[in-house]
C-alpha cells in the first residue's frame, strides 16, 4: 500500500535560544522562527531543500540566523545607501540597523489555519521601542505564510499616520542550489542592474545569469517571474512576485565567504541568494492610511 502523507500541521519547538515552529503539508516541511518571523528551511521529502540553512547556524537571541528568508524591513541594506525620503524613516542614521533590524526581533503569532489545502500563519510585527525608535511607530508591518504544494509569502506594510512614508524591503532568500557553477537564473535578460561590485555603475544584463565569481547585484524593472534552474539537481525553482520590481542577488563566493560569519568556507558552492524586494527606484510610497503588500510564491519542477 502507498505510504500516507503526514497530516497538515503545526508544532512548536526550541532550537538553541530561539522559539519556533515546524509546519508540514502533504510532503512539504517549513521550520520557522519566531524571531524575525524567519522562515530557517522548506523542502519536499525526498528532495533536496529548496531554501538553504547554513550548516554552521546558530540559534541565539538578538542575533539573525545565516541562510533561510531573513526579512528586511523597513530599509534594506545600509540605510546611507537608501533615497533620502528612506532615510527619513529615522534621525539617527549612524545608529540604524542594518536591513532595519526587525530579523532579529521576536514577532507574533497571531493567526494560524491547518485544513485540508493548506497551513497558513500571520505573524504581527515588532513594533519600535518607546526609548529608541528605530522608525515611525505609524508604520507597521505583518507576514502571511501559507503551505500548499507551493509556500506562498507576503511582507505586507500599513501607514497608519497622518504623513506619507517611504520604505524599502526585502525577502532575503537564500535558495538551495547544487553547484552554483551549475545553476543560472532566467527572467533577468533585458534589465537594468547596479553592479555594487564595481562602484554602483548600472548596467543591462544579457541573457541568463550564470556565476563564476562574487555576485551583488541589485535589478531592476523586472517581470512577475524569475526562474533558478539548477543542472545539477535537475530542477527548476519558479519564483513569482507581485508587488516588486527588484531583487537582489547575491553569492559570496571565495575569498568573501572566509569573512561570514556562522558560513562555511565552501557554503558559497550551496546557495544563491534571490532577494525579492522594494529597493532602490522600486521603494515603496505609502500615503497616509495605505498598505502595500509584498508576495512571492515558490514551486519547483523538473527540467
Amino acid at each position: 500500500m502507498p505510504t500516507l502523507a503526514p497530516a497538515p500541521s503545526i508544532e512548536t519547538l526550541q532550537l538553541g535560544e530561539l522559539a519556533c515552529w515546524r509546519v508540514r503539508h502533504g510532503d512539504g516541511e517549513l521550520l520557522i522562527s519566531q524571531q524575525g518571523a524567519q522562515i530557517l528551511r522548506y523542502g519536499r521529502d525526498g528532495q533536496p531543500p529548496l531554501i538553504w540553512l547554513s550548516e554552521q547556524a546558530t540559534y541565539r537571541r538578538g542575533q539573525g540566523v545565516r541562510g533561510g528568508v531573513p526579512i528586511c524591513w523597513p530599509w534594506f541594506g545600509d540605510l546611507k545607501r537608501n533615497p533620502p525620503a528612506v532615510q527619513a524613516l529615522t534621525p539617527d542614521l549612524d545608529s540604524a540597523a542594518f536591513h532595519g533590524g526587525v530579523r532579529s526581533l521576536d514577532w507574533q503569532l497571531s493567526d494560524s489555519h491547518v485544513d485540508a489545502d493548506g497551513v497558513s500563519l500571520t505573524f504581527s510585527g515588532p513594533t519600535p521601542a518607546a526609548s529608541n525608535p528605530a522608525w515611525p511607530p505609524e508604520l507597521a508591518v505583518s507576514l502571511q505564510i501559507r503551505l500548499d504544494q507551493q509556500l506562498h509569502i507576503r511582507l505586507l506594510s500599513h501607514n497608519h499616520g497622518t504623513q506619507p512614508l517611504t520604505l524599502s524591503q526585502a525577502l532575503h532568500s537564500y535558495f538551495a542550489v547544487s553547484d552554483i557553477r551549475q545553476v543560472e537564473v532566467e527572467g533577468l535578460a533585458g534589465c537594468r542592474y547596479i553592479e555594487t561590485l564595481d562602484d554602483w555603475q548600472e548596467r543591462q544584463q544579457a541573457g541568463a545569469l550564470g556565476f563564476a565569481g562574487e555576485t551583488d547585484r541589485i535589478y531592476l524593472g523586472l517581470p512577475p517571474s524569475l526562474s533558478l534552474v539548477d543542472h545539477g539537481w535537475q530542477r527548476r525553482i519558479n519564483l513569482h512576485s507581485q508587488g516588486s520590481a527588484s531583487a537582489v542577488l547575491w553569492n559570496p563566493w571565495v575569498d568573501k565567504a572566509l569573512r561570514l560569519s556562522d558560513f562555511a568556507a565552501d557554503a558559497w558552492q550551496r546557495m544563491l541568494c534571490i532577494e525579492t524586494a522594494n529597493v532602490w527606484d522600486d521603494c515603496v510610497h505609502l500615503a497616509p492610511g495605505a498598505s502595500h503588500s509584498l508576495d512571492l510564491r515558490l514551486s519547483c519542477t523538473a527540467l
